[in-house]
């Protein structure tokens, strides 16, 4: 018996529960994010109650087609979203969360690159303070912003992506937070291909490419987390977009060497980048080779707390 014959009706249709206390719906602008969104909707019969916001938390680097694609879900859907933006001062609070809009929301990485420009390093698959600081903490603030001292907050992970959503519920297990993720998604066995299907019969989608699933551009477009072979794919399509990611490692370079000298030139050539033996510039390089030498490349790609 397959999977799908396993489960209930209800599963299959995944009419989520409603929720009982402030919630935060966490909108990626990806095509599982949107779908779990609509079926919250159709849960409340087409209304979401005052406390239950959904937040989409802009990084200015994400791909034009997602900023459609969500401003298109809210129209379609009569459902507002909160789109929140990364606001840094000089003066404290130094970071502080400001509302923008579909027609206002950053479209060049400005959010992401006054972060860099603030801690004068680039984030790395270790020390994530993109993540921290351009999604979870904009997020953070915005609730308190709203009076909520405790919140629910609902990701869009699915059944097949158990590793994440243990991850998940480890954090909820520390009692840190003052939130507990809630992964409906994952409670109700939703597959990529109830996903896929779901988009399949819709009179419109978000126009990225799907690649098993996958949408290979989604969240922010040459994110360092995505694999060495999915970045250099995204470059032959669009070389273009490398040239953020040069600059924001040719800045932190020209600040370290200042800084410390010509004598940490070593050190400085692993600080000054991404990911560590990877520089964006040495990836348009890469574009250049025959296809059948591209699939030899590593697809070392890191989950993020960004999901699709």
């Amino acid at each position: 018996m397959s999977l799908d014959e396993k489960r209930t009706y209800e599963e299959q249709m995944f009419l989520p529960k409603k929720f009982d206390c402030p919630t935060l719906i966490s909108f990626s602008g990806g095509r599982t994010s949107a779908y779990m969104l609509y079926r919250i909707i159709e849960a409340y019969s087409g209304k979401l109650p005052e406390d239950v916001y959904v937040v989409f938390a802009n990084t200015g680097k994400e791909m034009p087609e997602t900023l459609d694609f969500i401003n298109e879900c809210s129209v379609r859907w009569n459902v507002p979203v909160r789109w929140l933006e990364l606001d840094i001062h000089e003066e404290r609070p130094i970071y502080r969360t400001k509302e923008v809009t579909y027609q206002t929301a950053a479209r060049n990485g400005e959010p992401f690159a006054a972060l860099i420009d603030r801690k004068k390093m680039l984030p790395n698959p270790y020390i994530r303070m993109c993540t921290s600081e351009l999604k979870v903490n904009v997020m953070k603030r915005f609730m308190q912003n709203q009076g909520h001292k405790e919140w629910a907050n609902v990701i869009g992970l699915r059944y097949d992506e158990p590793r994440r959503v243990a991850k998940q519920r480890k954090q909820n297990d520390t009692g840190k937070n003052k939130w507990e993720s809630l992964m409906p998604l994952y409670d109700y066995k939703i597959m990529v291909k109830d996903v896929t299907d779901f988009w399949k019969n819709s009179d419109f989608d978000l126009e990225l490419p799907d690649f098993d699933g996958k949408t290979l551009a989604g969240n922010c477009d040459l994110c360092y987390l995505k694999g060495k072979r999915t970045l250099v794919r995204l470059l032959k399509e669009r070389p273009d977009l490398a040239d953020w990611w040069i600059e924001q490692e040719t800045k932190v370079k020209k600040h370290r060497l200042e800084k410390f000298g010509a004598q940490g030139n070593e050190h400085i050539e692993m600080t000054a980048t991404f990911r560590k033996g990877v520089r964006y510039v040495d990836l348009v390089d890469i574009t250049s080779q025959e296809d059948d030498q591209l699939e030899l490349l590593e697809d070392d790609s890191r989950s993020c707390f960004c999901h699709d």
